[in-house]
């Protein structure tokens, strides 16, 4: 079925409370214009970043369900986003999804959700580790923070993370994985406490580096608003040097409009004041080709 503006599926957990997730990814996508048609792969009635006793339903029954329907109908998609997965099975559902449902001129983004802080996330284990690994072949970008980065690599949280080289020794050996690009989130700068982002083009041979400054804070669901706005960029036409910056910049702006208020991190960022800003030409740029 043809659509007159461009559609992604997108295929994540839905958090009725705390940000993030399909909460996060549905508006962001909306402002920048392109249609959203979600594949929930679990509903949470909150995140699982600072609650416990959360409701989790697993959707993967449901998953088959929607995609068999969707494949009735001859749904085309300009992109196809994954991020959250419950389970193994789903890992399996969603390398068959792309296989069905991808064109020549699909981009597919996956964010591979497994952990932080140089540890496995609670309802994570090795078999998501592996089966991650095989997912992102199949990805043209991949959107992992330092610690999946490790993991899909198969290194220890203790490895040293410091030195430019190596981290692009590390996206290097990603890309070989399968994906064209690869992008690492929360790379430690070697002399100051703030963080970048470094991202890999294969094809193209080249690395981009965006800094970020240090705010004293750890908000969860940026993750997937940093890989949402990145999709957007891509999806609109943006290089990708171009595409780190509007992601780094606003996930940056969400914080900043955020952090000044006596308000519960784990709650997440103020992310309806920042969306119009969508909309705005990048102000400046920050990237540099490393």
């Amino acid at each position: 079925m043809h659509s007159v503006i461009q559609r992604v599926a997108a295929i994540h957990d839905l958090s009725g409370f705390g940000g993030g997730s399909l909460s996060a990814v549905i508006p962001i996508l909306s402002a920048m214009g392109i249609q959203v048609c979600a594949l929930p792969t679990a509903i949470l009635s909150t995140h699982t970043g600072g609650f416990s006793d959360f409701h989790f339903r697993d959707l993967t029954a449901d998953m088959r369900l929607i995609i068999e329907h969707w494949r009735r109908l001859s749904l085309s998609f300009a992109g196809i986003y994954s991020g959250f997965l419950g389970s193994a099975e789903q890992i399996d559902i969603v390398r068959d999804f792309i296989a069905t449902f991808r064109s020549e001129n699909t981009l597919v983004v996956v964010d591979p959700v497994l952990g932080d802080d140089g540890k496995l996330y609670d309802t994570m284990d090795i078999c998501m580790v592996d089966g991650m690994r095989s997912l992102i072949a199949s990805a043209d970008v991949i959107t992992p923070n330092i610690t999946e980065a490790k993991l899909l690599l198969g290194k220890s949280g203790q490895d040293v993370t410091s030195g430019q080289e190596k981290i692009k020794d590390w996206a290097r050996a990603l890309a070989d994985l399968g994906p064209r690009c690869v992008i690492i989130t929360s790379v430690p700068e070697e002399h100051d406490r703030g963080t970048s982002v470094v991202a890999y083009d294969k094809h193209a041979g080249r690395f981009w580096k965006v800094a970020c400054s240090y705010i004293p804070a750890c908000y969860p669901g940026t993750g997937d608003i940093f890989a949402s706005v990145i999709t957007g960029s891509l999806l609109q036409g943006d290089s990708l040097p171009l595409s780190l910056d509007r992601a780094v910049q606003f996930v940056s702006m969400a914080i900043r409009a955020t952090f000044g208020h006596n308000f519960p991190e784990r709650e997440g960022v103020f992310l309806e004041r920042v969306l119009p800003s969508l909309n705005a030409p990048v102000s400046m740029s920050s990237f540099e080709l490393i």
